[in-house]
């Protein structure tokens, strides 16, 4: 984690730095005993293909996960995001990366606080999809 971002230091248009990440299997499993989320969907390959997957897919919850730690990491502090609302938009499937980001929309000089439009993006064969999309975040600033 970097030093906390200043308000001050924030404008609107301001991009997040891309945070990426390649989904694997071990982590997805991990996220599924820390959060209780046995669902075999995210853990048996098998499965995943009785209902039209070519394998397990990532838990929502774990890609959102991913856009929390890229606000955080942004804001310096992990208790700088005060609000994080997303559309799921789209699955990921192990081995891809997927690529956290946002832009600055709105800042309020008396609560110090940047409403941040954020989203993650996966490449699939030169096509953008987009796991999360049309979401924002709310993330107070030093």
């Amino acid at each position: 984690m970097g030093a906390t971002l200043r308000f001050d230091e924030v404008d609107v248009g301001d991009e997040l730095p891309p945070f990426e990440k390649v989904v694997k299997r071990e982590d997805v499993k991990a996220y599924a005993d820390a959060s209780g989320d046995q669902n075999p969907l995210h853990q048996d390959d098998a499965f995943a293909q009785s209902v039209g997957f070519p394998g397990i897919i990532a838990h929502g919850m774990f890609t959102m996960a991913h856009l929390a730690t890229a606000l955080s990491r942004w804001a310096g502090d992990p208790t700088a995001v005060k609000r994080l609302g997303v559309q799921f938009r789209a699955v990921v499937f192990m081995d891809e990366t997927i690529v956290a980001g946002g832009r600055v929309t709105g800042m309020d000089p008396e609560t110090k606080r940047a409403t941040v439009d954020v989203w993650v993006t996966v490449d699939r064969a030169g096509v953008t999809e987009h796991p999360i999309r049309r979401s924002t975040a709310e993330v107070e600033l030093a």
